[in-house]
């Protein structure tokens, strides 16, 4: 498979695991009807560390996910302001900052910009989950190929073509009228679209037909197969019919037979002309149709303008909203009613409009997860969802004008939890932040919306189908630095018999331990020295 090198490939190439991870922290102050049960969520910060930050409770768990990252025009419309451990890589990145025109090497600069981007947002993933990314022609090329390299070419599954302007562009010889908007499954065998809905405009009822409107499909099909080639006579003009060349009937003479009793067979308007067969909308709706790839029916930037000065009421709030009936069609054909969808390139918070939208119509449960890194994500990101949620006074639109209902929590970045600032306790997490980063850090375990306590005084806080597991810790440097924190022979032994109990094996996160390893081998424990387990992934 073709792989794509672009200048900064090798020292970004495995940077999403260098990210710190950063808990997650609530402003109740900025939420909305916020609930202590799984929230939607508005994060306010980096997408990079934001998304890490969601891995030890979202890993593998988003049904999907869309994002609309910088188009990478060359308009100073994003700037590169990632951590990279690598002094001359900071300064080429300082280098046309914001990027623009003049910058020769601006596609190289986004590459490694999406890179570990990517790479977190497909950890986070679920088996039949599946990530839609809007862009245009300066960066599709390129995207392509990335993301083949990290999804899978396999895994491909369309590119979608978004009919986005209807106004003519007179300064250019050719008017660009559209994007596009990739489409990858985390694993393809595992995903599925949803039916589409059925244009029921083009069903009607001219004979009144006691089942209701209907259409007309042809009778003929592509290729030549014997068994369904015989003719097909017309009753009211005698007049006989076969497959036109190079094609077959649908149906076997028997299946026909049946359709004509059903009276499901016409022959035109007047009864003159070749058969033809009924199709009924309420078949129709049962089945749904099939997702096709240019989309013209989701309207168009432009609305998406339109929509935000709606609830806005004043100027142009944000440059390139994206319309809430696109957002609302991908939620649609990829998720089910309980899904979660993410989006963190989230700007004016269109998915989340799109997602209570939804939820209002169907009585749906969906989750949104917004992020959005620049300081807007209060006063118009999250101020959108506030308003919504609870109706927009002057709105035209009823549904606006009430409100969708739901409610989000707005979440902010903490400190990293770091190895050295553990040491010196510059920095110490809470029980709950720690106890759910061990578990993906050093167990890969994503404990999804399980709220981690201590569940007895031994530090029990998580078991699965063969382990307990213990966390003896405290957020202070005192208890840390005394003998306390570590792992005694008693305690061992009540942990041991637990666990024995239980049929499992024991593994405990503790500042140190008195006892050697053959004994902790004998007990069924694994030990997990804090703060350097950290490291381990």
């Amino acid at each position: 498979m073709p792989t794509l090198d672009f200048k900064g490939k090798h020292h970004i190439y495995a940077h999403h695991l260098s990210v710190p991870y950063r808990p997650l922290e609530r402003d109740e102050n900025r939420s909305c009807n916020p609930s202590d049960e799984e929230d939607n969520l508005i994060i306010h910060g980096d997408n990079l560390q934001a998304l890490k930050a969601l891995l030890p409770r979202y890993a593998n768990r988003i049904k999907c996910i869309y994002i609309d990252p910088p188009y990478n025009t060359g308009n100073k419309d994003w700037i590169y302001n990632d951590d990279v451990n690598n002094p001359p890589m900071q300064e080429w990145f300082k280098e046309h900052s914001p990027v623009d025109k003049e910058d020769m090497e601006r596609h190289d600069k986004w590459l490694c910009m999406m890179w570990p981007r990517l790479h977190l947002l497909k950890e986070l993933l679920s088996d039949d989950g599946v990530i839609f990314i809007s862009i245009d022609d300066n960066e599709v090329n390129h995207l392509w190929i990335l993301m083949d390299e990290i999804f899978g070419e396999d895994n491909f599954v369309a590119n979608i073509v978004w009919h986005h302007r209807k106004s003519s562009q007179n300064d250019i010889d050719v008017s660009l009228s559209h994007n596009y908007i990739l489409c990858y499954a985390f694993e393809k065998s595992s995903f599925t679209f949803n039916a589409g809905d059925v244009d029921e405009s083009k069903f009607s009822n001219p004979d009144k037909d006691p089942r209701g409107p209907w259409v007309v499909d042809p009778m003929d099909a592509p290729h030549i197969r014997e068994n369904l080639t015989y003719e097909i006579i017309n009753p009211n003009t005698g007049k006989v019919y076969l497959p036109p060349a190079g094609r077959h009937w649908r149906f076997s003479k028997e299946k026909y037979d049946i359709a004509v009793k059903e009276k499901r067979i016409i022959f035109g308007k007047r009864g003159t002309s070749k058969p033809q067969y009924k199709r009924f909308l309420s078949e129709a709706r049962e089945k749904g149709v099939n997702i096709f790839t240019i989309w013209s029916d989701v309207g168009t930037a432009a609305d998406g303008t339109k929509e935000l000065i709606s609830i806005f009421g004043r100027g142009q709030p944000f440059a390139t909203p994206k319309p809430t009936d696109l957002i609302k069609k991908i939620i649609r054909v990829s998720t089910d009613k309980n899904a979660i969808i993410l989006d963190s390139f989230a700007g004016s918070g269109t998915t989340a409009h799109a997602v209570l939208s939804i939820n209002k119509e169907d009585s749906g449960n969906r989750k949104f997860i917004l992020i959005e890194c620049e300081e807007y994500a209060d006063t118009i990101t999250a101020e959108r969802v506030r308003r919504v949620i609870n109706g927009v006074e002057n709105a035209k639109d009823k549904t606006l004008k009430e409100g969708l209902g739901g409610s989000f929590t707005y979440c902010t970045l903490g400190e990293p939890i770091d190895m050295k600032a553990m040491l010196t306790g510059e920095s110490l997490p809470s029980y709950p932040v720690l106890a759910a980063h061990l578990l993906f850090a050093a167990a890969g375990i994503s404990i999804g919306n399980t709220k981690l306590e201590k569940k007895n005084d031994d530090g029990l806080f998580y078991s699965d189908d063969t382990n307990d597991y213990y966390l003896h810790y405290q957020p202070d440097l005192a208890f840390l630095s005394s003998d306390a924190a570590l792992l005694t022979q008693d305690h061992a032994e009540r942990i041991r018999d637990a666990s024995r109990q239980n049929g499992k094996k024991a593994i405990v996160y503790a500042a140190g331990n008195y006892i050697g390893q053959r004994e902790l081998t004998k007990m069924g424990i694994t030990f997990c020295q804090l703060p350097y387990v950290l490291h381990e992934r």
